[in-house]
């Protein structure tokens, strides 16, 4: 046999030439995978183990501490590119998992942070003691090291060889203290030199013994790491021989081991197979070939404290794992993960901030139920029966539906299935949406009424009943359905689940963590959104302009319109402010509800107590003064045409109908005493003249003076609803109105001394009294007290007041 070959290219030669010379070669240095080819070096053998007998030992301690994901990084050359191809032979169909594979030739930081943004945890390296340095700067520099990073590498460096390459390190700026601290905790791997059992060898010495008998014949030469190896290749040697010529010595064939020959394939065959079937335990341990290949024991060592202690070994006879105890120490509580422990959390609101939302909400329907209790305990009182006491039930109904829709924005997945919070999306969108319609539709459709009953002349004897507000509700309420349902058949809200970055754990663990946050969206949610805000700011506008149409009533118990517009102008502006926080917020569920909840509440609760508190605190203090002073007083640009005309009406209570028949009874007997009157003062108007004609003609010419003599100075400030009356019943007497001709078709009467001044003097001194003090008080007109006309026909032009487009009929009266 040839015993020998060190370096692996002349080895490879000599192993492969062999065959033909029929020897057995065995090395005890020579450990380049190259050489476990069977089929190109069949009479190759060795007693050291190969590099690739590391990867068995590799795959144990993977699984010993559960590792499934790692990542390689090779130097490029040949020696650990085929220890690098034979692990990921190894670990295929193992349930590991090589997420990345990286290789470098001179620098290998590009291939470090590769290796970093795939996230590789446990990195198997392959590459010399100097490429070693570089390295761990590189990882240093990415912060690859610590708690979080298992490296696992060669052992067979030399010993400290940190200390013989941190000068060249220092110069690509790595410090000392820094390539130890990225090197601290690393795992090398190597085989054994010498077995650790302390059992008797072949040779009848223990593996210490040997050791310290080596050591003393080597007297000052350096040691060599493979001296265990070749003291057991000789044994091997022997042992093979030795059974060779047992073999020979049982044949028939009488052969002698002398007799070998370069030709003699049988004899060549005996010795092959004597040395496949050695096993003895020797310096190294357990000396044992499978296909050419020792079988021998791994050894694990790590980095700690700037010194490599061993922490394990394998047994590749026996595939056992043996990890030495508390030796192994890691530098985080627990062994690394693999990869990075994404644990996926919700993001919930919380429990206490919800339960203190929830019980400001409760607060705030206690606060409503006692507004209702109150609005209709006191429905008869004449205060609360002017404002419409079943409106005031549907504002009341309105702002509980708004706060009840808090309990539901608070409910999230800590609290609610999946498909129960996608409901709830759906029923908490309806609550707040009718909940807002109801409340301020019934508020403003009781502004309506106001505004139609005494802004419409023509509207005064009209009665608005509580059942047509209930449809203008009913119907504001429709076109919410009608939108909702729309919303809810096309393209119905769904829970939505958005991932954010991950965040590291607050405890301090190895692990990150994924928040996730639950959302209700649609497909088109920009579109919905925009449609019932445009509905509502249209509702708002409207609620505006009714109050301030309606800002001049003078009837506290029916003018809302200050408060309205103090509730549209709160609920507006939260509104803003709300959606702007609440959409920059999303991300933060807690702020998010915080903030919607505290919206809903204030203007739910600034409203209803803007409607109710002024009325219970006029019903405690004074309840007659908001009935009292039931003048209203409208002010709107009308066309151009009306606009000289001035319109006065005495104010009509449409909210009682009772009230109504009373004004309208008191109206009729008024008209009846108007009646009396003009017939009393028509025959002493008959009395009076001297003529009998029935008709008398006042000629064009004599206008301006009659007006001069009827300018009666509290005439003219006298009260709209006076005028009105006037008119009224002279459009109801319209035959004994003064008629107005052209001259062509005035009478010639002979007896044209009645028409003249001095008879219209005497008449009217007669007539003006009796109108001054019997009809116009009746109509609000002058003080009957006054004993004498307030102007005579012989008063001064200054007292003469009355505009020229005013044309006042006295005698048709």
């Amino acid at each position: 046999m040839v015993f020998g070959g060190v370096c692996p290219s002349v080895t490879s030669i000599i192993a492969e030439s062999l065959q033909g010379w029929n020897l057995v070669q065995l090395s005890f240095a020579a450990t380049t995978p190259v050489l476990a080819d069977k089929k190109k070096y069949p009479y190759f053998f060795r007693t050291v183990p190969s590099d690739n007998a590391v990867n068995p030992a590799i795959l144990k301690l993977l699984k010993h501490y559960q590792w499934k994901r790692v990542g390689t990084l090779t130097q490029d050359v040949q020696r650990f590119s085929e220890v690098r191809n034979d692990l990921t032979g190894v670990l295929y169909g193992e349930d590991i998992e090589i997420s990345d594979t990286e290789s470098f030739s001179n620098d290998p930081c590009t291939s470090v942070k590769k290796l970093k943004g795939n996230d590789v945890r446990i990195i198997l390296g392959q590459f010399d003691q100097n490429m070693a340095a570089k390295v761990f700067c590189c990882a240093y520099e990415e912060n690859m090291y610590g708690s979080k990073y298992q490296w696992i590498i060669p052992g067979w460096y030399e010993p400290s060889w940190w200390e013989q390459v941190h000068v060249e390190a220092n110069s690509s700026r790595c410090l000392r203290k820094n390539l130890l601290a990225a090197m601290e905790g690393y795992i090398g791997v190597d085989f054994e030199p010498l077995s650790s059992k302390q059992i008797k060898t072949i040779s009848g010495k223990t593996p210490q013994q040997y050791e310290k008998e080596y050591n003393n014949k080597r007297s000052g030469v350096g040691p060599s790491k493979f001296h265990g190896y070749a003291y057991d290749g000789i044994w091997v040697i022997a042992k093979t021989l030795q059974r060779a010529m047992e073999t020979l010595h049982a044949s028939s064939r009488h052969q002698r081991i002398q007799d070998f020959n370069y030709t003699d394939h049988t004899l060549g065959r005996i010795i092959l197979n004597a040395m496949n079937e050695t096993n003895f335990f020797g310096v190294t341990g357990q000396v044992v070939f499978r296909n050419g290949e020792r079988m021998g024991t791994i050894k694990f060592t790590q980095f700690q404290d700037s010194r490599e202690v061993k922490v394990g070994e394998y047994n590749a006879v026996a595939d056992t794992l043996e990890i030495i105890n508390d030796t192994i120490r890691f530098q985080g509580s627990e062994p690394p993960k693999d990869k990075t422990i994404i644990l996926e959390q919700l993001r919930k609101i919380s429990l206490p901030l919800y339960s203190i939302l929830s019980a400001l909400t409760i607060l705030g329907m206690i606060m409503a139920s006692a507004f209702l209790f109150f609005n209709i305990k006191n429905r008869n009182q004449k205060l609360i029966k002017m404002s419409s006491p079943y409106m005031n039930n549907l504002i009341i109904l309105g702002g509980m539906l708004s706060y009840a829709s808090i309990f539901l924005f608070g409910l999230d997945g800590s609290f609610v299935s999946e498909k129960t919070f996608e409901t709830l999306c759906t029923v908490r969108t309806w609550i707040l949406t009718v909940g807002y319609t109801t409340a301020f539709g019934a508020m403003f459709a009781k502004t309506w009424r106001v505004h139609a009953i005494f802004k419409n002349v023509k509207m005064k004897k009209k009665i608005i009943k509580d059942q047509k507000l209930l449809v203008i509700v009913g119907g504001m309420l429709l076109i919410d359905l009608c939108i909702l349902i729309c919303w809810q058949a096309v393209d119905p809200l769904r829970r939505t689940v958005e991932k954010y970055s991950m965040e590291p754990d607050p405890a301090g663990r190895d692990i990150s963590i994924r928040p996730l946050l639950e959302h209700c969206e649609n497909t088109h949610m920009t579109i919905w959104l925009g449609i019932v805000y445009a509905y509502k700011g249209l509702l708002m506008l409207f609620g505006c302009f009714l109050a301030w149409e309606t800002r001049n009533v003078s009837i506290p118990a029916l003018n809302d319109s200050k408060y309205i517009g103090m509730s549209v102008y709160n609920v507006g502006i939260m509104c803003i402010i709300g959606a702007a926080v609440s959409f920059l917020t999303r991300d933060q569920p807690n702020v998010q509800f915080c903030i919607v909840a505290l919206v809903i509440i204030f203007c739910s609760t600034i409203t209803l107590c803007l409607v109710f508190v002024p009325k219970l605190i006029t019903l405690r203090t004074n309840p007659d003064a908001a009935t009292q002073n039931r003048r209203f007083q409208f002010t709107q640009n009308q066309k151009k045409e009306d606009s000289k005309t001035s319109t006065s009406v005495t104010s009509v209570n449409q909210a009682s109908t009772s009230r109504l028949e009373g004004l309208q009874s008191e109206n009729h007997r008024l008209r009846m005493k108007i009646t009396e009157l003009d017939k009393d003062l028509e025959e002493v108007t008959m009395q009076l003249q001297d003529t009998p004609e029935k008709t008398t003609y006042i000629k064009q010419n004599h206008y301006q003076e009659l007006n001069d003599i009827l300018n009666l100075g509290n005439y003219t400030e006298s009260t709209d609803g006076g005028k009105a009356i006037l008119k009224n019943h002279l459009d109801q007497n319209p035959q004994l109105q003064w008629n107005t001709t052209e001259p062509s078709r005035t009478c010639k009467d002979p007896i044209e001394d009645i028409n003249s001044p001095e008879h219209i003097q005497r008449r009217l001194s007669l007539q003006l009294p009796i109108l001054h003090h019997a009809y116009l008080p009746s109509i609000g007109g002058v003080d009957a007290s006054c004993v004498s006309p307030c102007v005579s026909p012989t008063a001064s032009p200054r007292h003469r007041h009355v505009p020229p487009s005013f044309r006042v009929m006295v005698s048709g009266l």
